[in-house]
């Protein structure tokens, strides 16, 4: 499937701005699963430097300077993206979570030793007994890691309740499990933590997901949303995508932007501005389509 994504951020400041600085995470990134046809940044007022360059993970960022007076600014990412899926994963198959850890473990090469970076703690990621304890019954004695993360999904996608608004970045995975509700973030940050938990190597996947029109209504301009998942590290049979939010295994509906320890690796944009205003606002409009 091919999609075309086309994401706008606008700022409106309550005065003028003498200078904006800003890096942006949002043009997405080849993987096996996807190809990049096109992508590109589209900043208003022009900025008089712009610039890309790719990440420690390997995440494609753009950087600009806006020296000129402004009491707007918008940024547009627009890209194509050809995306065919992972393959099918099969249940029962590949190594159980203990062996799985063992090898991450002792690695002294290859996939393994990469993925080990992922075990450890992480600014957004911060594993715990309470999380321990959460995720300890989806980890029963030797059972395959690709069933302990179905059930791990499952489990957090039945027991959490979508609910924007309730959380922040500064929510840790502690305090969601005693809230119960949350957004796509909270929930990737939750399972990752419970893997890291168990010493797994899991990451932060920041993309897009495709949205469908309910039956008989048209699918409404800007409607669709930034999106987060997990990958985790499975010995044998590689990166394997879950989506909490969902209970789904990462398909050809998913569109990769970046990943990272958290989501402060990859948040779609930060920066820096010279301002006296004391407000601002920022609105948000993302349109994924599929164009074949």
């Amino acid at each position: 499937m091919k999609y075309q994504i086309v994401h706008r951020t606008a700022y409106t400041y309550g005065s003028t701005v003498s200078a904006s600085y800003g890096l942006v995470c949002l043009l997405p990134r080849d993987t096996p699963a996807q190809r990049v046809e096109s992508a590109s940044v589209t900043v208003i007022p022009t900025p008089e430097t712009y610039q890309e360059r790719i990440d420690f993970f390997g995440n494609r960022l753009a950087h600009f300077a806006l020296l000129q007076s402004h009491v707007e600014l918008t940024v547009t990412t627009t890209s194509l993206v050809d995306v065919t899926g992972a393959a099918a994963v099969a249940f029962g198959i590949g190594p159980s979570w203990e062996e799985a850890r063992d090898q991450v473990a002792g690695a002294l090469s290859g996939d393994c030793l990469d993925a080990r970076q992922f075990v450890l703690a992480s600014p957004g990621v911060e594993p715990s007994s309470v999380v321990r304890d959460f995720a300890a019954p989806s980890f029963t004695p030797g059972r395959p890691l690709v069933d302990v993360l179905s059930d791990l999904t499952g489990r957090i996608y039945h027991e959490f309740a979508y609910r924007p608004g309730v959380t922040d970045l500064r929510t840790t995975a502690d305090e969601l499990i005693v809230l119960r509700q949350g957004v796509c973030q909270d929930f990737a940050h939750l399972q990752i933590a419970c893997l890291r938990s168990f010493g797994l190597p899991a990451r932060y996947v920041s993309g897009y997901l495709e949205t469908i029109a309910p039956p008989g209504r048209e699918k409404l301009q800007g409607a669709d949303v930034s999106h987060a998942w997990v990958s985790a590290y499975v010995p044998t049979l590689g990166w394997i995508d879950v989506d909490p939010t969902n209970n789904v295994f990462v398909g050809n509906r998913h569109i990769c932007t970046a990943w990272g320890r958290d989501y402060f690796d990859v948040s779609p944009m930060r920066g820096v501005i010279f301002t006296e205003a004391k407000t601002n606002t920022m609105t948000v409009n993302v349109d994924v389509t599929a164009v074949s």
